[in-house]
C-alpha cells in the first residue's frame, strides 16, 4: 500500500489511525530527511505509558531516516489542552512547569538519538515563541485566518459544551496556539508533519489549515490510535495509578510488572507497537497458547523495560520475579519500606504502597487478599515482628525491612 519505509513500518505495526494526505506523506517520507514533530505538555514530572504510542512514532521516523522534533510545551502548558478532558487542568506555576520539563526531557534520551546531524532528533520549547507574542499583532496576523465555527465543531470543544461543562477562554485558545506551533516549526526547522494521538486530530488539522493560509507550506498530519487494552480500558491506567515512564515516579519493578501482566489478547499488539522485535518473531510469540504465552509476556516485559529503563533494570526485574514467584524469596528489586518493628500489618501495607490507606489495608486483609511470606493473614490487627515479604493478591509484592 505504501512505498516509504516509514509508512510501511507504521502500517505493519498498527501505528496508523488517520493521515491527512496519505499519498503526499508517502512521497515525502520516501525522500531522505522528513522532519516531523510531536508535542508534549509539562503537566507532571513524567510522561506515562499512554504517551509511548507517540514517542514510538518519533522513534520509527528516525529509524527510517527522518528527523524527529520533540516539542516541549513550556508555553502551552500554561493554557492547558482541553482534549479529552471534562474539566479544566490545574494552573501550574512557572517553577512547576520548569521542573516538570526538566524531568520529562530525560525520557527521550532512551528512545531517540539527539545531536546536530541531519537525522538527529532535536528538542525545542514552544515557550521560545509563545511567551513573547504580542496579543494585538497576533490577532491581526493569525486570528483572521481562524474560524470560530470550525473551532466550536472540534470534539475537544463540542463535547464540553454539549455536556454543559465549563470551558474557559484560556482553554479555547489552546488549539490556536498549537496551530501556531506547527507554523513556527515549519518556518524554523522545515517541519512538514505533525503527529499525535487520535484525540489531537482536530488540533493538527487546524495547524495545517493555518499553515496553508499564511504561506507556511504544504503541511501534513498523522495520528496513532489511542491504545486501549483488550477489556476496553485506557492503556497506562491501573488500580494503583498511572504507569509513569520516569523511574523517579514509578519503580523499575512496577514498570516491568505492568508489561508482564499484559492480557493474553494484547501481547502481540503491544509487541508490535512498543518494541523493536522483528515482525516474524512477534508472529511466533503471539501464536503461543495456554501457559506458553507467559514466555511472550516475559519477552515483552524485558524489551519494553530495557527500551525505557535500560537492560540492567529489565534483568533485575526479571530476577526479582523469578525469586518472588519461582523461589518464594523477597526479590531485591521489589518496592521496599522500612518501619520500626514490631509494626502493625496495616501500617506496613500503607508504607510499602500496597494500600493507599489503613482503611483499604483492613479491607484487603478481610478479603483474604494479603499474605506475609506466602502465608495468608486474615486478622486486621496482625503485627509483624521481623522483616517480611508482603503480597497483595497474586501480582503485587513488596518488602518490609526494619528501620
Amino acid at each position: 500500500m505504501f512505498s516509504s519505509d516509514f509508512l510501511r513500518t507504521l502500517d505493519a505495526r498498527g501505528h496508523i489511525h488517520q493521515i491527512t494526505d496519505a499519498q503526499s506523506l508517502d512521497a515525502a517520507a520516501s525522500r531522505p530527511g522528513l522532519v516531523a514533530y510531536v508535542g508534549y505538555d509539562c503537566t507532571a514530572p513524567s510522561l506515562h505509558v499512554g504517551n509511548l504510542a507517540t514517542i514510538m512514532l518519533l522513534r520509527r521516523l528516525q529509524q527510517s531516516g527522518g528527523k524527529p522534533i520533540v516539542l516541549m510545551g513550556g508555553g502551552t502548558t500554561k493554557v492547558g489542552d482541553p482534549s479529552g478532558k471534562d474539566e479544566s487542568r490545574r494552573v501550574l506555576s512557572e517553577s512547576e512547569i520548569e521542573a516538570n520539563k526538566a524531568s520529562i526531557r530525560r525520557i527521550f534520551q532512551r528512545f531517540l538519538d539527539f545531536g546536530d546531524g541531519p537525522g538527529d532528533a532535536i528538542m525545542v520549547d514552544n515557550a521560545e515563541w509563545l511567551d513573547g507574542l504580542a496579543y494585538i499583532p497576533f490577532l491581526r496576523d493569525y486570528g483572521r485566518h481562524l474560524s470560530v465555527n470550525a473551532m466550536l465543531a472540534r470534539d475537544s470543544v463540542r463535547l464540553r459544551l454539549e455536556r454543559e461543562q465549563p470551558l474557559s477562554f484560556l482553554e479555547f485558545n489552546y488549539m490556536v496556539l498549537q496551530a501556531y506551533d506547527f507554523v513556527e516549526l515549519a518556518r524554523r526547522h522545515g517541519c512538514r508533519l505533525q503527529m499525535g494521538g487520535s484525540d489531537q486530530w482536530g488540533n493538527i488539522v487546524q495547524g495545517i489549515d493555518l499553515g496553508r493560509r499564511v504561506g507556511a507550506g504544504d503541511l501534513l498530519g498523522l495520528t496513532t490510535p489511542l491504545v486501549t487494552t483488550a477489556d476496553g480500558a485506557k492503556m497506562g491506567k491501573t488500580a494503583s495509578g498511572a504507569v509513569w515512564l520516569n523511574p523517579d515516579s514509578l519503580s523499575d519493578w512496577d514498570y516491568w510488572q505492568f508489561w508482564r501482566n499484559t492480557a493474553d489478547a494484547d501481547v502481540g499488539r503491544f509487541l508490535r507497537l512498543f518494541t523493536d522485535l522483528p515482525l516474524d518473531e512477534i508472529a511466533r510469540l503471539e501464536a503461543l497458547q495456554g501457559a506458553e504465552i507467559n514466555a511472550a509476556k516475559l519477552v515483552l516485559a524485558n524489551a519494553a523495560t530495557a527500551m525505557c529503563r535500560g537492560s540492567e533494570a529489565a534483568a533485575r526485574a526479571e530476577e526479582t520475579a523469578a525469586a518472588t514467584f519461582g523461589r518464594g524469596e523477597a526479590g531485591a528489586d521489589l518496592p521496599v519500606a522500612a518501619l520500626p518493628l514490631p509494626a502493625a500489618l496495616v501500617d506496613a501495607l500503607v508504607a510499602t504502597g500496597l494500600a493507599a490507606s489503613r482503611g483499604e489495608a483492613r479491607r484487603k486483609i478481610a478479603e483474604n487478599a494479603v499474605r506475609v511470606d506466602g502465608v495468608l493473614v486474615s486478622d486486621p490487627a496482625a503485627t509483624l515482628e521481623a522483616p517480611a515479604r508482603l503480597s497483595l493478591g497474586r501480582k503485587r509484592h513488596a518488602r518490609l525491612e526494619r528501620a
